[in-house]
């Protein structure tokens, strides 16, 4: 593993238990099993550096939307795959999902500008699917913004619940996900209400190996 892979480990685990604001320059120097010369490699402050992990935590969420969007066709298979991708993505990288979530508060004005907007481009692309589903009657949409960030956060919270030793498995929590968030939209087919399984969604293999390649 490289030094940057285990500074990356290591703060993200530090920010996620202790928080940014406890935890100090020589805590990710020591948790990385580097110096402080090689730490300022990677950073210019502790600051740069939280602004850096989260900018490739919405990097890589944009990027993985938009391939799954690529493989379907309708608003309501668009809506139901990025549930199950959104679901994946958080249960297998919690860490640095709620150092993402919860850390936006320690930025300055200027870095914390870029990551919303990384996140607003991430959210619009929900919202996307649900302005295509209500304009073609697939969805039924009181209110765009706030169905969105309601949906966005009962899926987030996967990252504050979820564990690998727990008796459920990921796979099936983001699939009942994706039931749960088609039916708070109604979505359906013509007049017919539909579900995950009645969508030509790729396997949930695809979904895993999407968010936890390399």
């Amino acid at each position: 593993m490289s030094s940057y892979a285990r500074l990356r480990s290591s703060a993200l685990e530090l920010f996620a238990t202790r928080g940014f604001q406890a935890t100090g320059i020589r805590d990710l120097a020591a948790g990385a099993g580097v110096s402080l010369a090689t730490l300022y490699h990677y950073m210019d402050g502790k600051e740069d550096l939280l602004v850096r992990l989260m900018r490739e935590s919405l990097e890589r969420l944009n990027s993985d939307a938009r391939t799954v969007l690529a493989r379907v066709g309708s608003p309501v298979e668009g809506l139901a795959a990025l549930t199950v991708m959104h679901v994946l993505a958080h249960g297998l990288r919690r860490t640095e999902t709620v150092v993402v979530d919860r850390e936006l508060r320690s930025l300055g004005e200027e870095s914390r500008k870029a990551v919303v907007a990384l996140r607003d481009e991430y959210e619009q692309l929900w919202g996307g699917r649900l302005v295509a589903g209500l304009a073609e009657s697939s969805m039924s949409v009181p209110d765009i913004r706030v169905t969105r960030l309601a949906l966005l956060s009962t899926c987030t919270g996967v990252a504050y619940w979820y564990s690998e030793e727990g008796e459920l498995d990921l796979d099936r929590i983001a699939a009942v996900h994706a039931d749960l968030v088609l039916a708070q939209v109604e979505a359906r087919l013509g007049s017919r209400r539909v579900r995950l399984d009645d969508l030509d969604l790729p396997p949930i293999d695809w979904f895993r190996d999407l968010v936890t390649r390399v």
